[in-house]
């Protein structure tokens, strides 16, 4: 006998077919029934030949495991889903095919094959039209990339239509950026199945190239500081067009009136063309928009992230005024934070006429780093790190970082957290913990194992002025047995001893103005540091350093841009009783490439390095795209000249142990070139010095292996 529930799911299914389509004339409803005997359950779902996908994923994306149904037309719309999925991650070959094998009580186990020949890559992107601006440019900065050595790690060669539709947005963008507000863009995308790559070819239309006219200001509002407006202007008479300067300006104008106390203001830009003399002029009209209030901010998509994580970046609340400027820069402090791979924000109506709501819709993307990185410095040998870093930590936006770190010059134990809105306040408080081990090596006569920790808080002054202050303790005990390999006694520290503690509190600050374009890769602009900290307890000093670097574009959007960096530092002694060596400055390959780690500065006459109280240096570096490399390699080069100062010893107790022949040429000089590459893990590169200048003792050094920094 059929069981009730079989017939039960037979009938409902053959309802369901008479209703999805026309029955033909003369079909009777047994034939429906037929088809539905052929349903049958399924044990289990299996797939074969998978790599991009995992079978957890394709479970996901098939209906036979989800319904445990199986029937012929629920499996051929698997095969189509598994498929369309390799082909959005660019298999073009892919094979999808299925079977089925009996199992057991009458139940049959689905078997999925996938054959996924090679992923189709781009395998050229081209430009026509387009005599303004160069192709290696545009290529760097659209999302495409066409396929190269990484492209396995990256995967950003996919094509990928409604990517291909950004890229031209991208493109008008960049051109209506520099001058051509009238460019039109088109694409063309080929499929070569002999070369299983797409050829991309864009269209450029550029149009005239303009600059900016005479430029006003109007406003409609008694007591307005029009003065104080213009300082917020970056569309100046004579500059090149750009449409991201001329909505800046509109934001900072409107941004700036609120300050003043007008929190309706709105704020437009009146354009007037003139197409003989290829400028246009602008006239920033500020009026007082509508009275409307911002009366609820509903909040979608985040997960895991607080709600109060997302509201504080706004500036403004349920029941402030609504004003467009800040709402727009509310959104770009959002994702700045770097939680959300995409945030949208839209208005609704409220309640009333003057009443608005505030819809943020957000898509959370992992804040979560577990890493185990292994790399060679040319100063510390063989080294790796074992690191977890979460950036939204339990969803309230804090920092948390612990890692291990080993060389062959010690290890290092580091501990970091960071609130980034203590109490409330823009102020960011944080802690730091360390256990750091450092052994006798042939630039160090001694080692020494250093416990400590800090307190700090970094409060914001201006937007492009920031002040940290910190505090806490360290405890350093030598050790100095020259355990070297083949060491010598001889060979000890003749300013430490073995087991002697050295104890320090210290309190300082720093303060750091960051002008620069684009922090990550910066074309123009000054970044610059200046900080100091009193250093007590078992000493009794000041350290004062300064660092700084500007960045100059040599021809615009070429990618060549030249940097002038300057660092000094100075220590003084406030008992006029000298400065312990294990507080001295150390500057080496840092200050002027071409030298070894502590490979120049005042040494004793048995070779062991002092250091120094004073040190000062320039740089001067040229970099520019490797010609013939795709931009998305992440490979530049770039040549420099540095020249580095440093003082003697004579204020570093026991200090005259030092031969002069060790600092006889102060001034130190070098020249060289660098590969820098942009890789996965940070920013790498590798420099190539000559020594010019140098000293008797001085310990040169032709190629240096580091991480990249601004300063």
């Amino acid at each position: 006998m059929t069981h009730p529930t079989k017939l039960l799911r037979g009938a409902v299914s053959a309802i369901a077919l008479l209703g999805a389509a026309p029955m033909a004339a003369g079909v009777p409803v047994l034939g429906v029934v037929a088809v539905q005997a052929q349903e049958q359950l399924v044990a289990s779902v299996l797939f074969e030949g998978n790599r991009r996908f995992s079978d957890a994923d394709l479970l996901k994306m098939v209906d036979v495991s989800a319904s445990g149904v199986y029937t012929q037309q629920r499996l051929n719309a698997d095969i189509e889903s598994i498929r369309q999925a390799y082909d959005r991650e660019g298999f073009m070959s892919v094979s999808v095919t299925a079977r089925t094998e009996a199992a057991a009580d009458g139940r049959v186990r689905v078997i999925f094959s996938v054959t996924e020949g090679d992923r189709a890559g781009i395998a050229a992107i081209n430009f026509t039209g387009n005599n303004a601006i160069g192709a290696n440019n545009l290529k760097g900065a659209i999302l495409t990339k066409e396929s190269g050595i990484l492209s396995w790690l990256l995967r950003d060669d996919m094509y990928n239509e409604q990517k291909l539709a950004a890229d031209r947005e991208i493109i008008r963008r960049y051109y209506a950026n520099r001058g051509y507000p009238d460019v039109q863009v088109n694409s063309v995308a080929e499929y070569d199945a002999g070369r299983n790559g797409y050829f991309i070819n864009f269209t450029v239309n550029e149009g005239q190239r303009y600059d900016f006219g005479n430029v006003g200001i109007e406003t409609s509002i008694d007591g307005l500081n029009t003065d104080v407006l213009r300082s917020t202007v970056r569309t100046g008479q004579g500059g090149t067009y750009s449409m991201e300067d001329l909505q800046t300006s509109i934001e900072d104008m409107a941004y700036e009136a609120t300050a003043q106390g007008y929190s309706f203001a709105d704020v437009r830009a009146r354009l007037d063309r003139d197409v003989a003399t290829g400028t246009f002029n602008v006239t920033y009209l500020v009026d007082e928009g509508a009275r409307i209030y911002v009366e609820r901010i509903n909040i979608t998509g985040n997960q895991k992230t607080r709600d109060f994580v997302i509201r504080r970046e706004l500036n403004f609340a349920e029941g402030d005024p609504f004003n467009r400027s800040m709402v727009i820069r509310g959104r770009t402090a959002i994702e700045a934070l770097d939680y959300f791979s995409k945030v949208e924000i839209s208005t609704g109506p409220g309640s009333a006429p003057d009443k608005i709501v505030l819809n943020i819709n957000v898509e959370e993307k992992s804040t979560g780093e577990y890493g185990a990185t292994a790399g060679y410095s040319t100063t510390d040998g063989i080294l790796g790190e074992v690191s977890l870093t979460e950036r939204n930590f339990l969803g309230r936006g804090q920092y948390l970082r612990a890692a291990i770190g080993a060389s062959q010059s010690g290890r290092t134990f580091d501990f970091s957290f960071t609130e980034p809105r203590f109490m409330g306040l823009k102020v960011a408080a944080g802690v730091d913990a360390y256990h750091r081990i450092y052994e006798e090596t042939n630039t160090s006569f001694y080692g020494a194992q250093s416990t400590g920790g800090q307190l700090r808080l970094g409060v914001p002054l201006t937007s492009a002025l920031n002040a940290s202050f910190f505090g806490g303790y360290e405890r350093k005990v030598i050790t100095d047995k020259d355990q070297r390999p083949g060491g010598n006694p001889a060979f000890r520290s003749a300013f430490v001893n073995d087991g002697q503690e050295f104890n320090k509190a210290f309190i300082g600050y720093t303060l750091t103005w960051n002008g620069l374009d684009d922090i990550k890769n910066p074309t123009q602009g000054l970044y610059a540091t200046f900080s100091q900290q009193y250093v007590g307890w078992d000493h009794n000093l000041i350290k004062s350093e300064a660092r700084g670097r500007y960045f100059v574009p040599v021809i615009q959007d070429s990618g060549i841009v030249a940097s002038l960096r300057g660092q000094a530092g100075v220590i003084n002694s406030l008992n006029g009783g000298g400065i312990n060596v294990v507080e001295a400055f150390q500057p080496g390959a840092q200050l002027v490439r071409g030298f070894e780690g502590r490979g120049f500065g005042p040494r004793t006459a048995a070779g062991e390095y002092i250091g120094t109280t004073m040190f000062a240096g320039i740089s001067a570096e040229i970099e520019f795209p490797i010609p013939g490399l795709p931009e998305n390699y992440g490979l530049s080069g770039a040549v420099f000249a540095d020249a580095g100062w440093v003082g003697d010893a004579s204020d570093i107790l026991n200090g005259g142990l030092q031969t002069a022949a060790s600092n006889d040429v102060p001034l130190r000089t070098s020249i060289g070139a660098s590969l820098i590459w942009d890789s996965p893990f940070g920013p790498l590169r590798g420099d190539i010095a000559h020594a010019l200048n140098k000293s008797t003792g001085d310990r040169t050094q032709l190629f240096q292996f580091t991480i990249s920094t601004l300063l």
